[in-house]
């Protein structure tokens, strides 16, 4: 397998030198190796769409302050940093469970939107995307914590690349549950633990709903709702399913996260292995261990 971390540090500084009704153009042509992502969608998408929608940088503002981001990314060494995180992960994953599928990997940093509040306050400059096998996209705001977890934040996306790579766990949009998504978050968060301890969790969750037995809860009696359209409501939290257009359900930021963490954690002290080793198991399978040791019905997950 190989790894290709796209040279986006000269992406990005041909759209920021460029003049600004060239930009979009040189956005979609930054973000054109990972237009694969979309070959199921007829006709593809526009990259430069996707981009917004991942809250990259807008090409006509704050450009001033993304230059000053692109000068940090750069200093902080992350392109390589990120490759080599990630070739440490697919080591752990392929030494954990030898018949896992490492796919090719195409991978994109790019830098985020200074100016929305979403971004850079509620999910403090993090935005990431690897469920489509061969493919991570990560969208970010250099900021001190952001920097420290650039390692963690890479191979928690390949976590979920190689678990919805061939011979893994197949994601059907209509039929996925929340129960498969919390899960597979919590896997990811403790893999990354597994590699680089504590900057492993995702930064986003605050410490108090991490261990907020109401949180985890009220996302386990969402367990068996089905299809992504109530994903960012359960998983994200009420400030995401508005930005979305999704229905709040009661949950803070990053609420699926801390309890995904908490019910990986119980199965995995219940079945001594791994968050490597289990990145294949279904998420029926953890649930059915985890949920009753932390005093949770079965049924949630149904």
């Amino acid at each position: 397998m190989s790894i290709s971390v796209i040279d986006s540090a000269s992406g990005m500084n041909r759209v920021l030198t460029a003049n600004t009704k060239d930009r979009a153009d040189l956005i979609r042509d930054m973000w054109a190796p990972m237009a694969g992502m979309y070959q199921f969608i007829p006709g593809g998408v526009d990259m430069a769409t996707v981009h917004q929608q991942n809250f990259g940088f807008c090409p006509d503002s704050a450009i001033e302050q993304v230059r000053e981001g692109l000068e940090s990314l750069v200093a902080a060494d992350a392109w390589a940093r990120i490759e080599k995180a990630l070739e440490y992960g697919v080591a752990a994953l392929s030494s954990a469970d030898p018949g896992v599928t490492i796919p090719d990997l195409n991978v994109l940093l790019v830098l985020g939107d200074p100016t929305s509040k979403h971004f850079v306050d509620e999910v403090q400059g993090i935005s990431g995307f690897g469920g489509i096998s061969g493919y991570i996209a990560i969208t970010v705001w250099p900021t001190c914590r952001v920097l420290d977890r650039l390692e963690a934040i890479a191979v928690h996306e390949l976590h979920h690349n190689v678990r919805y790579s061939p011979g893994g766990v197949v994601w059907n949009p209509q039929k996925v549950t929340v129960g498969e998504h919390v899960v597979s978050e919590g896997l990811a968060d403790v893999f990354a633990s597994e590699l680089y301890g504590d900057a492993g969790y995702t930064h986003f969750v605050r410490e108090e709903t991490r261990s907020d037995d109401r949180v985890l809860a009220k996302v386990a009696s969402g367990l068996g709702v089905t299809g992504m359209a109530d994903f960012a409501s359960w998983v994200l939290g009420d400030s995401s399913a508005r930005l979305l257009g999704a229905a709040p359900v009661g949950l803070p930021t990053g609420a699926g996260y801390a309890a995904g963490a908490r019910l990986v954690r119980a199965y995995l002290d219940a079945t001594g292995t791994t968050a490597a080793h289990s990145v294949r198991t279904p998420a029926s399978d953890i649930l059915h261990i985890a949920l009753p040791r932390l005093g949770l019905t079965p049924d949630a997950a149904h």
